[in-house]
């Protein structure tokens, strides 16, 4: 991205480098809509660092995660490689890697969760999905966890016997809350990945009359008696394994290769233990519990039995809620393969969650561009603009007095970017003031 010609022995004293357009820095002012200083004063994260600051510290990991470096002397090499062109990302200088690391390793995690936050807050307008209007209900909520894969000494691995000697991968676990009209997360959760899916559950505060949704390794008999005390609503697969009786059916339809098709609606009645209030499982009691089950074959003649404590929607409604949730898989395949949650520089547990919330927050300015630029009107691949806009380059020849740059010509998708951020192209020739 930058190269340097040593001046030529001839009369005229040339020097050439080639620089990437900011596009980058156009990126990070989307950060600037919310009061990033105000969130540093107040969990104090810049307290105990002198030469690197908050935004110093989430300039880099935004580069680093977008850019896909592998490691931290990937990051701070490149960072060395702009040379006098750091104004551009908003640094003075490129910080050295052993202060870069002892930041990455001390600073708190909750500044960067709450950036995130305030920015979903923030562009919540331009990050709405009009997919799920008609539905009923208060708000659609979907679930759903991935595991990244870490070494065994940094968080527990899963399993029974999770070795401690290296030789076991372990890792995080990160659960996710999404407004089903949105396509970034609403709460999040990040735990050793060991820990099971349904303690996520409990953390959840919901209103009434809302719907959640989400696969069946939440099942959790004793939080659906809870929700369905307070009218809140599920939609999950019921479990192979699971014991109940059939009190009602409703529908009943035979399959056609082919077809998607609802196959049977019935009423189901299973029993289950309560907890107390320090959670430990009362299994002298066993209370029933209603719940509705929906046999649903897609059109590639795969099977499925959906579970619900609503008694209202259709049999149809259903089953396209639980369609929703696997938007929310595409959502995590984004994260881990486009803009490469792993590898993690890290090897604290707080330092590893700050990243992962990089990635997210990184995540929430992509969403930023594309909406913008589906606003214009235009639908471009992410790895597409990033390919054009790295072609697209300048060049600044100085020579005796004199400075001019030189801009190649503007391939691909480069033009739609710089309108859909508002940034004027730059002219293809211009004089530079000494």
């Amino acid at each position: 991205m930058f190269d340097e010609h040593k001046p030529n022995n001839m009369d005229k004293n040339t020097e050439i480098k080639f620089v990437g357009q900011p596009i980058f820095k156009q990126i990070l002012k989307l950060i600037d809509a919310v009061n990033i200083q105000g969130l540093i004063n107040k969990h104090r994260s810049d307290y105990y660092y002198k030469a690197f600051k908050t935004r110093a510290h989430l300039t880099k990991m935004l580069l680093g995660i977008l850019s896909r470096c592998d490691s931290m002397t990937e990051i701070c090499e490149g960072l060395r490689a702009f040379g006098g062109k750091l104004n551009h990302l908003g640094l003075d200088k490129a910080p050295a890697k052993s202060t870069a690391c002892d930041g990455l390793r001390n600073r708190d995690s909750v500044f960067f969760e709450d950036l995130y936050f305030t920015l979903v807050k923030n562009y919540q307008s331009f990050l709405s999905d009009s997919r799920t209007f008609g539905l009923t209900f208060k708000e659609v909520l979907l679930i759903d966890s991935t595991t990244i894969r870490l070494f065994s000494d940094v968080l527990k691995g899963v399993g029974r016997n999770p070795k401690g000697d290296g030789k076991k991968k372990g890792g995080l676990k990160v659960h996710m809350l999404i407004d089903a009209v949105q396509s970034v997360g609403r709460f999040i959760k990040i735990t050793a990945a060991k820990v099971h899916d349904q303690n996520f559950l409990k953390s959840l505060e919901l209103i009434s009359h809302s719907m959640i949704v989400f696969d069946r390794a939440y099942n959790y008999y004793h939080q659906f008696a809870t929700w369905t005390q307070k009218q809140v609503y599920f939609v999950t697969r019921l479990k192979k394994n699971a014991d109940y009786i059939v009190i009602d059916t409703l529908r009943v339809h035979y399959r056609k290769k082919g077809q998607a098709k609802v196959l049977r609606d019935e009423i189901i009645e299973l029993t289950y233990n309560p907890e107390d209030e320090k959670g430990k499982k009362q299994t002298k009691i066993s209370p029933t519990l209603t719940l509705r089950k929906v046999c649903y074959q897609d059109e590639r003649n795969r099977y499925y039995e959906f579970l619900t404590n609503n008694f209202d929607i259709s049999a149809e409604e259903v089953a396209f809620l639980y369609k929703r949730r696997w938007g929310l898989e595409m959502f995590f395949r984004e994260v881990k393969s486009i803009l490469e949650t792993r590898p993690v520089y890290h090897k604290r547990d707080e330092t590893i969650r700050g990243h992962v919330f990089c990635s997210f927050l990184a995540l929430v300015l992509r969403k930023e561009l594309d909406m913008r630029m589906e606003a214009t009107g235009e639908h471009v691949e992410w790895l597409q603009i990033k390919q054009d806009l790295k072609r697209m380059q300048e060049v600044v020849i100085t020579q005796s007095d004199r400075k001019i740059a030189l801009r190649t010509e503007a391939s691909g998708d480069c033009y739609k970017v710089f309108k859909a951020v508002g940034m004027a192209m730059p002219p293809t020739i211009r004089k530079i003031e000494m």
